[in-house]
């Protein structure tokens, strides 16, 4: 028969389309800074975050501390509560006195008095703060030992019955404040620095997290007591109508314990999520959450460089005679 026979196959390999090809394309590890970079992004943002919110914290911490320490115009006015005696009503006084600009100048004692962490401040309306006590750990405001010591002789004033009572209150809840604002800022003050440790293991995340709630526990309980301290000092005072003295509380002073004690919270927030949340290094090196996955891709893209494919190749031959 003429017909020709049957072309013969020969198998060949397949053959690299580039010079590059021969090359081990590059396998994703987790020691590879860029992929740690990728798989780690949220955890190091959420780590920002809660620096940022330390700083904020300290920031207004030390306002709060600071506060009524000299009577310069920023810090003059920033105070717990501020007693106004302009128009205090005598229970007794001389004859021999002078009437002055206001009842209290007239009686020795100054227009007003505000109480910071450190000392406390006092002056004329007419004239500013004119003189700050000297700053004093675990200080605690008495106005009736001040307030006494400042009288004329033969000037007597009404104090509420139950004044003793209230100064110890308000001598046990200012050291208890001085203490807990001054330990909230320095906790705040080294977990800024600290923070960053917890993008490389959960078990970071839960030591600092113990000392974020320290933080935020410390910071909320002073915060708290200066509150009620300067509310129940206003109470009592303004209850006496015979002694018709005005007290005010310091919004300035409040708006930043409050601040600080919520950024505080926020931050503790957010170390407490990344005890659970968010890939850590430490994850990704021992293949969990991102690790995993970054695992089981370097896996896959191995396998896909063994798999070969094999064309078959076409040759000619001419019939036999």
């Amino acid at each position: 028969m003429a017909f020709g026979s049957l072309p013969r196959f020969r198998k060949r390999t397949a053959t690299s389309s580039s010079p590059d090809a021969n090359k081990e394309s590059p396998r994703p590890s987790v020691e590879d800074p860029t992929a740690l970079k990728r798989g780690t992004r949220t955890r190091r943002n959420a780590i920002i975050v809660s620096c940022f919110c330390y700083l904020v914290a300290a920031v207004f911490l030390i306002l709060v501390e600071i506060g009524s320490t000299n009577g310069s115009r920023v810090l003059g006015d920033i105070y717990f509560f501020k007693l106004d005696l302009s128009d205090i009503l005598p229970q007794a006084a001389p004859t021999s006195l002078t009437l002055q600009n206001s009842i209290a100048r007239t009686l020795g004692l100054h227009d007003f008095y505000q109480v910071g962490l450190w000392n406390f401040c006092e002056g004329y309306e007419t004239d500013g703060i004119t003189y700050c006590s000297t700053p004093t750990n675990l200080y605690w405001f008495n106005p009736v030992e001040i307030l006494l010591g400042e009288l004329f002789a033969g000037a007597s004033i009404a104090l509420p019955s139950d004044v003793n009572d209230i100064l110890n209150i308000l001598r046990i809840a200012s050291n208890i404040m001085f203490g807990f604002f001054i330990t909230g800022l320095v906790l705040d003050f080294v977990l800024i620095f600290l923070t960053p440790i917890v993008l490389y293991s959960r078990w970071w995340s839960l030591l600092l997290g113990f000392f974020a709630f320290l933080a935020t526990l410390l910071v909320l309980i002073a915060t708290a007591l200066g509150t009620a301290m300067s509310l129940i000092f206003k109470y009592a005072l303004t209850s006496q109508t015979d002694l018709n003295v005005n007290a005010d509380v310091g919004v300035k002073m409040f708006a930043f314990m409050w601040i600080a004690t919520a950024f505080t919270l926020l931050a503790f927030i957010i170390h407490a999520s990344l005890c659970c949340c968010c890939t850590s290094r430490r994850d990704m090196r021992t293949g969990r959450k991102g690790g995993k996955q970054l695992n089981q891709g370097a896996v896959t893209n191995e396998k896909n460089e063994k798999k070969g494919f094999n064309l078959p190749t076409f040759k000619k031959t001419r019939p036999s005679s």
